[in-house]
Formats: structure tokens, sequence, C-alpha cells
């Protein structure tokens, strides 16, 4: 579900969403729990862009997006009459639901990126639903292979000096090498480098690592401006940017990207991030009664053509847990 209202966030921001996929953004909101705080952060907001908008998120003259925090004690100030209209609105749009949404999760630094990327510039966007996995031919003619539940943004066109995209979720790309012109990959702190390889990305949203793995060739793996990791062919990196640390291994070639073939492997992941792969791959959905299990470290393999079921009996006799099945979903406990 989160990722259905980031989906529908990030349409509405833009000002493409349909009316369904309004009313649809909305009614998440309004089945919020904490419904009473969300608007009443809305009501403050309203105050606040109406009295002193000066201190609020909005469009640069440049097309960037600045951030700043709302601030509760403010003097009484008006929006002057030479105000742009479209920046108003922009930071209606922007403001009001950035902080809306920050009710029902933190606003991370991958997303407010993203946000910062896309609005700089006109980006298309890409995405599979669970289940779902794509081919996409990037304008460059570099190929990426979309893993289910996953983003990708990036221009018609690139520029002469740098090639760059948002990836959001899992991705096997093979770069078209071109001298002296990188291609950058950005995930939220983590930004990853190259000028012709191939190589795969993990970077689903709230998941702990990001993990790059090379098939071929050589890319450079940055956290925010520091380089952290020169890969070759058959090298990892797990990047955990929430504790700013890192962890390297050897990895066979065949296994950068197995989820192609239809092979899922996971060498000491977090349970809770596994299971998460499971819902997106199935598309179906599983709740873990017991959270003692759910940063609990796993090294497994199985086939995808095994089905839904069978991986979670396999996960639950790991774990010494116990699966049971309800109408619409597994539950593990």
């Amino acid at each position: 579900m989160e990722d259905r209202i980031q989906y529908l966030f990030r349409q509405y921001l833009e000002n493409t969403c349909s009316r369904e996929e309004m009313e649809e953004f909305f009614a998440y909101i309004r089945e919020s729990k904490r419904d009473a705080a969300l608007r009443d952060m809305i009501r403050k907001l309203h105050e606040a862009i109406r009295t002193n908008p000066s201190l609020l998120t909005y469009v640069d003259e440049t097309g960037n997006l600045v951030l700043t925090e709302p601030q509760w004690n403010l003097q009484p100030a008006t929006i002057s009459k030479s105000s742009h209209p479209r920046r108003i609105k922009t930071i209606l749009l922007t403001v009001l639901v950035l902080a809306a949404l920050s009710v029902l999760w933190p606003v991370t630094d991958f997303y407010r990126h993203t946000l910062k990327q896309a609005i700089a510039r006109p980006l298309i966007r890409k995405t599979t639903e669970w289940s779902e996995y794509k081919y996409l031919l990037l304008p460059d003619s570099t190929q990426v292979w979309l893993n289910a539940g996953s983003s990708l943004e990036f221009p018609d066109h690139f520029n002469e000096n740098k090639r760059e995209v948002v990836l959001s979720g899992e991705a096997y790309f093979d770069v078209k090498h071109a001298d002296q012109i990188p291609f950058v990959i950005h995930t939220g702190k983590v930004s990853t480098t190259v000028l012709g390889t191939a190589f795969n990305i993990k970077a689903y949203p709230n998941r702990k690592n990001i993990i790059v793995a090379v098939s071929r060739g050589k890319v450079k793996v940055s956290l925010g401006d520091q380089l952290i990791a020169t890969l070759s062919k058959g090298e990892q990196v797990k990047v955990n940017s929430w504790a700013n640390n890192m962890a390297a291994r050897n990895i066979a070639p065949a296994e950068v990207a197995a989820w192609q073939q239809g092979r899922m492997i996971y060498e000491d992941e977090d349970f809770e991030d596994i299971i998460a792969d499971l819902e997106r791959t199935y598309n179906v959905k599983v709740k873990v009664d017991n959270a003692s299990v759910l940063n609990l470290k796993i090294s497994t393999s199985f086939s995808r053509e095994i089905g839904i079921e069978h991986a979670l009996q396999i996960l639950c006799k790991l774990t010494d847990s116990d699966l049971k099945h309800s109408t619409n979903e597994y539950i593990i406990r």
C-alpha cells in the first residue's frame, strides 16, 4: 500500500493525476488512524502559507525544490500582489502534501532527492506493479530490466556532460559506453557512476540497505559526496545509508541479477526485507505477527516457480515460525 500512496503522491505533486487517482490519494489520507492530527497539520500549514509564505517549501526561479521546515510561531504577514501565481500554487501543492504525508511516514532523503530531480527538469517515469517486470531502452541505448514494484525516472534526452537517472526499487543496467559522459544512478544518499558496464542495483524505499553488484566492467559507489567503493566484476557492496556504513563481498557474476532468471538469492538479509520482496514478487500480503523474527539475518535461496506458500514455509522453518493462510493474506506467527 505504501508504494501505491507514494505513486499517488507523486502524481498529485506533479499535477498529472486523474480524478480517480486524486480521490484515491485523499481517501488514503482520510483513512489514516491519525487523521485528526493530519487535518490539524494541514490547517496549520494553510494558515502558515496565508500569513508567511517565505518560510515554506517552494520551487525557486531555477526550478529547484527548496525544502524548509514549517514554523508555527509565525508573525503576521501577507502575500504580496507581485507573488507569482504559479509559485504560490506550487507552494500549496508541495508543502501541504509533504507535511500531510509526513504523518503517515517520514519524508526520506531519497524521496526529497527524487522530487528535486523531477521538478528541476521534465522526466519520463516508468514503473512496474507488483509481480510485473519491464525492459526499457533509454535515450542513449542503455538497456534496463526493471524488477517488480520499482520505478525509473530519466529525461527524454541526456545532456552532453552527464547521463542521470533516478531509481526506486531494483533494476539491472547494461549501460551504453560513452567516453567522458558518465552514467549516474541516484538512489537516495547513494549514487552509482559508470561509463559503460553491467550491474544490478537494489534500492527499495524503506529498505535499510542499498545493494550494488557488478557483472561486467567497473562502477563507483558514493554515499553523499564521499566515494566509498569501486567495484569490478563479481563484487558487491551493501550500503546502509541510515547508519552510514557499508559491507563488501565477492559474488558469482551469475548471481548479480539472479531475479532475471527467476532465482531469489539472499545472503545475510533481514527477514522483513525478504518478506517485502516476496510480497512484490507474488503480489500478496504477508503479515508478520512474530516481531522477534523481523530483524533476523537470513541466508537462503529458492526458485520463483515454487510459489509464495512454499517460499514462506522455507522461511518459517528457518525461523521456527508458523504459517497461516487467511482469505486475503498469509500470516507468520
